[in-house]
């Protein structure tokens, strides 16, 4: 007979001595100590930049040969990876096949909680070859715990395919991070209620993914400034906000942005590349088809 399950050693699974008291006090204080501890999630993940930089680096460089990149994760973790893949496409405009999020249980476990299928390392393999997964795709692979067989089976698949892998965990030298080529452990610390994972863990979790594929568009050239370049106008809201991006990025009167938006053939990067270099719209074109579409590179192109 196996011994029973016991993860109380986990830094996720601990007591927070900062909370034990928090069923006592009023609302107010309630709330400023778990303010408090939420401050806290930030600066774990400062701590692990170089390690988050070094992912979103493997993302560009995966997407940029044609690659995509996939989430996978059970619960709270597995949720956190769908919601950032589904905010992929309108965010930057890229097809909603480039950035792929996926959860132990399918997509009913978005709604409704489905623990038990988190156990099966083949179901966790099998859903991602499912997903139509290969060697030239980058799988991100999330778990609190950093233990979660679902999440171990699929990251032990793309590795046996020969694909990069990246395990972002919240508990230190977790078999997760062991087993990706880029580990991210933000230590976010034990959780104001005693193993929830959906708060410390949780903001942590977001923070990072935020930084994985914002920092990857921004490499791929999808950004400029902090501007969304990639806009499509293709509404009367996206039309406005395309006219704004210009007037911003070059100084333009609304009238003006209008009409370079209108003569580049509705392309944001290419009226941009019009006003400020005083370009014809096949010129704009070329520049940027010779910098891979980065419109600062285009801009600074020679003559």
């Amino acid at each position: 007979m196996s011994s029973p399950l016991d993860l109380g050693h986990l830094l996720t699974e601990q007591r927070n001595p900062a909370t034990t008291e928090i069923d006592s006090l009023s609302t107010l204080d309630m709330c400023r100590v778990i303010n408090e501890q939420d401050q806290q999630v930030a600066t774990a993940v400062a701590r692990v930049l170089p390690q988050i930089a070094a992912a979103v680096d493997a993302i560009a460089e995966t997407l940029a040969a044609g690659g995509r990149l996939f989430y996978t994760g059970a619960g709270t973790s597995g949720r956190l990876g769908v919601l950032d893949a589904s905010e992929c496409p309108p965010t930057f405009n890229v097809p909603p096949g480039l950035v792929i999020g996926f959860i132990a249980g399918g997509d009913a476990a978005l709604r409704r909680s489905s623990e038990a299928t988190e156990d099966s390392p083949e179901a966790g393999a099998r859903d991602l070859l499912a997903h139509g997964f290969s060697r030239n795709d980058i799988l991100c692979g999330i778990a609190a715990s950093g233990r979660t067989p679902y999440v171990l089976g699929a990251i032990a698949e793309a590795n046996r395919l020969g694909a990069p892998t990246i395990g972002l965990a919240c508990s230190p030298n977790s078999p997760l991070a062991q087993a990706a080529r880029y580990p991210i452990e933000p230590l976010s610390g034990p959780e104001v209620l005693t193993g929830s994972t959906r708060l410390r863990a949780g903001t942590a979790t977001k923070l990072v993914l935020n930084m994985l594929t914002t920092g990857a568009m921004i490499r791929l050239g999808y950004v400029y400034s902090n501007l969304m370049i990639n806009v499509q106008p293709t509404n009367a809201k996206l039309v406005d906000r395309a006219q704004r991006i210009l007037m911003a990025a070059a100084n333009l009167s609304r009238e003006d942005a209008a009409r370079y938006l209108e003569a580049s053939g509705r392309s944001v990067r290419t009226a941009l590349v019009m006003a400020v270099r005083s370009a014809t719209r096949e010129q704009a074109e070329a520049l940027l088809a010779a910098t891979g579409g980065h419109v600062r590179k285009a801009l600074a192109l020679q003559e």
